[in-house]
């Protein structure tokens, strides 16, 4: 792909936990946009990405604008949202961070407040349940699969009894890391959005959960109650809320902590490990919750140490 950017300096961005590549590019004049590499036989189509990101535009939100794309080749550049994400914002000023995860969760408010675009995966109780084979897979110590199978049907469970009414665009990665502060900006424009390409269709509390539950850096648990208030707004259940956040938050992480020893053991980046114990400490205070202690004792008999394991 020949474009005007070729000439740019190129300085390379961290990477997700896909084989997807990021670049950002600067001309002389200062100004920079960010090239994409997704190899399309690893990363398949990034039609998705620029579908959520058109949807995402059409709620005055703001997302990347795609400048340049070749789908054969997986390359495409987009615009430069700003280089601080919330992590790094908050590394430099921590008392911002009830500012900032609010300003979030009003970005979520208006992500749910529109029917989301068709042809999404539907997180239901049986897919939301099969999703956490991975666990299974890569980070059980006791791989038993009667065993296995209860912690399954313990999820389902747990996910059938959430509100199937309240289905929601999820942009699924919605944590620090994604989120680009932007000041300057007023409204949802200060939050820049990334990362949306695997977005589907899932309970409201999903991406808060997503959230307040980072793998990467620790959130103050005392903005757990305001937040999902917000989050439910004035017709909103807040004890529904409260109850579908935690087995939310179990089903994502026990996803997560399969995927960081997968990345470790089969992708030998094993710098995933590291942030396993904070990804199990999650999971401990979530099972906690007196509904889910039964699947807590389940969860412990298969992934701990080991889910602890960095």
């Amino acid at each position: 792909m020949t474009t005007d950017w070729a000439s740019w300096q190129r300085i390379q961005m961290t990477a997700d936990a896909s084989p997807r590549q990021y670049e950002r590019l600067i001309g002389q004049n200062g100004r920079s946009v960010v090239l994409m590499d997704a190899p399309p036989e690893t990363c398949g189509s990034q039609s998705r990405f620029v579908d959520i990101a058109t949807h995402l535009k059409s709620l005055n939100l703001a997302s990347p604008e795609v400048l340049e794309w070749d789908d054969p080749k997986g390359l495409m550049i987009i615009s430069d949202l700003g280089q601080h994400d919330f992590a790094k914002y908050l590394s430099a000023a921590p008392t911002d961070e009830p500012n900032l995860y609010s300003a979030a969760v009003n970005v979520l408010r208006t992500v749910q407040s529109t029917p989301p675009p068709i042809g999404l995966t539907e997180m239901t109780p049986d897919v939301g349940a099969d999703m956490v084979s991975v666990a299974f897979e890569w980070a059980a110590t006791d791989q038993s699969k009667d065993l296995a199978t209860e912690i399954t049907a313990s999820l389902r469970n747990l996910l059938q009894e959430i509100d199937h009414d309240a289905r929601v665009l999820s942009l699924r990665d919605f944590h620090a890391e994604n989120l680009i502060w932007r000041p300057t900006n007023h409204g949802n424009w200060r939050v820049g959005l990334l990362d949306f390409q695997d977005a589907f269709i899932a309970h409201p509390t999903y991406d808060l959960a997503s959230l307040l539950r980072d793998a990467r850096r620790d959130v103050d648990p005392a903005m757990l109650a305001s937040l999902l208030t917000q989050l439910a707004g004035e017709d909103g259940n807040v004890a529904d809320f409260k109850r579908a956040f935690h087995v939310m938050a179990v089903q994502r992480n026990l996803r997560i902590l399969g995927i960081f020893h997968r990345l470790a053991q089969q992708d030998g980046k094993t710098g995933y490990l590291s942030l396993a114990p904070r990804v199990w400490a999650h999971l401990q205070t979530d099972l906690a919750m007196p509904d889910l202690a039964d699947l807590g004792h389940l969860v412990q008999r298969a992934l701990g140490p080991k889910g602890a394991q960095s």
